[in-house]
């Protein structure tokens, strides 16, 4: 438990290279190369943390604003997945994530039934938060321990479903994104697409980042559009002049420097990458290897960035029409990147579709962290987390995303039934991808 917490205060810019080092021995790349490619790897997640906190220590406030201006009141606040990550490791039950998620990653892979090797290891606190949930619901350790371990198998099944749509649009060969908040836009975004592609007129609109700087000019570059887009953002929020040019020039920064950074990053993953493939190869003759990693790797995008900043203050005024909605969209509304990231590879990097996908998904995830709410107070409460006053929190990412409702809903439910028809499901899915499934989607 102490190497655990070490590595959890150290952080993925300190711990990742360190493992992605020991991996590459393992796979027989030369010490020094594997040095070389480690040390990309901390440097590019070293630039990819700045440009989000960047992006996050202005935008968070920014947003924050517009919710007192508009004098917006709801009777749960969404605290952000920063406060649900502190929840869920806060407990006896949430620190043993790691060393469950990570067991079953080995077995799983032994066996065949993922091609995701999660290196992700600070994320594993998303099947900590539904395991905290189900324990705060149910009382029963054990079944939040088995919550975890059906949680992973639903994140590692998203992974492998969703990596060929993410390695062809993003660029990114040999990787997945594990991430709880990110993985489940996949589901969600694959009927949306199929409706839009049905809909006259509406399934021929195609914004994308280079289509819109063609048409606009120079009001379409990507620099030009983050500054115009910070610059509203800065009025919505009631700012004066410098804090709004200031913004302005802070989301042009960001959509500017962030694939620069992922660049770097995968500079260092590539030969760890390649030698993993070459080695499954050897060993298992046509299966791939994934590397998992976060999903920040594709927030950097211009598309995401894009709607992502068009949806924060859409995301406000969908909580206030939406009837049952309980959430006031308030920490999280600078983690909107991480949620469409893995719907905008579906999109095709329609900026116009990933917004209508934005917006739908939004919706779902206020209906569902509106239910979530009164089971994470509870466990907030047990970990000893300052609540500032409030009476009920919830968290639009994770709180909101279908995963959370199926595993949670059915535990709740039904105890330890719910919690086996959500395992027995996954399992099911998991032999059919690896199996039986040859073509990819």
């Amino acid at each position: 438990m102490g190497i655990i917490r070490w590595l959890l205060n150290a952080g993925p810019t300190v711990f990742l290279p360190m493992l992605l080092f020991v991996f590459g021995l393992f796979l027989r790349i030369k010490v020094g190369k594997a040095f070389k490619a480690a040390l990309m790897v901390g440097i590019g997640f070293t630039g990819l943390n700045l440009v989000i906190e960047l992006l996050t220590d202005n935008l968070g406030p920014a947003a924050q604003s517009m919710v007192r201006n508009f004098g917006l009141t709801l009777s749960s606040i969404d605290v952000g997945w920063p406060a649900a990550s502190a929840i869920s490791y806060g407990t006896t039950l949430g620190s043993l994530a790691i060393p469950i998620g990570v067991a079953l990653n080995v077995i799983l892979l032994v066996i065949g039934l993922t091609k995701t090797l999660n290196v992700d290891l600070w994320n594993y606190w998303h099947i900590a938060f539904t395991g905290s949930l189900v324990y705060a619901a149910t009382n029963n350790f054990a079944l939040g321990l088995a919550t975890m371990i059906v949680h992973a198998m639903w994140i590692y099944f998203l992974a492998d479903l969703a990596a060929p749509t993410i390695q062809k649009h993003y660029g990114l060969e040999g990787i997945s994104f594990p991430q709880g908040a990110s993985a489940p836009g996949f589901v969600i975004a694959l009927p949306i697409n199929w409706v839009l592609d049905r809909i006259p007129g509406i399934k021929n609109i195609h914004w994308t980042p280079e289509t819109i700087q063609k048409r606009l000019g120079v009001f379409g570059d990507s620099a030009v559009m983050g500054l115009i887009i910070g610059l509203i953002i800065g009025s919505l929020a009631q700012y004066d002049i410098t804090k709004i040019l200031n913004l302005g020039i802070t989301t042009s920064a960001v959509l500017i420097l962030m694939p620069r950074m992922v660049a770097l990053l995968m500079e260092g993953l590539s030969p760890i990458s390649e030698a993993a493939n070459q080695l499954v190869q050897k060993k298992f003759p046509g299966r791939d290897l994934y590397i998992g990693m976060d999903s920040a790797l594709a927030v950097g995008q211009e598309a995401v960035l894009s709607a992502s900043l068009i949806l924060v203050p859409l995301s406000l005024l969908i909580a206030v029409i939406l009837p049952g909605n309980t959430v006031l969209p308030f920490g999280d509304l600078a983690t909107i990147p991480f949620m469409i990231a893995v719907m905008a590879a579906v999109f095709g990097g329609n900026v116009f579709r990933i917004v209508i996908g934005g917006i739908i998904d939004i919706a779902i995830s206020l209906w569902i962290a509106s239910w979530i709410a009164p089971l994470l107070t509870i466990a907030a409460k047990s970990a000893h987390f300052s609540m500032n006053g409030a009476s009920s929190i919830s968290v639009l990412s994770d709180g909101g995303a279908w995963t959370t409702l199926l595993i949670v809903g059915l535990g709740k439910l039904l105890s330890w039934g719910g919690i086996t028809v959500a395992g027995m499901i996954v399992l099911a899915l998991m032999i059919w991808l690896n199996k039986f499934h040859t073509k990819r989607i």
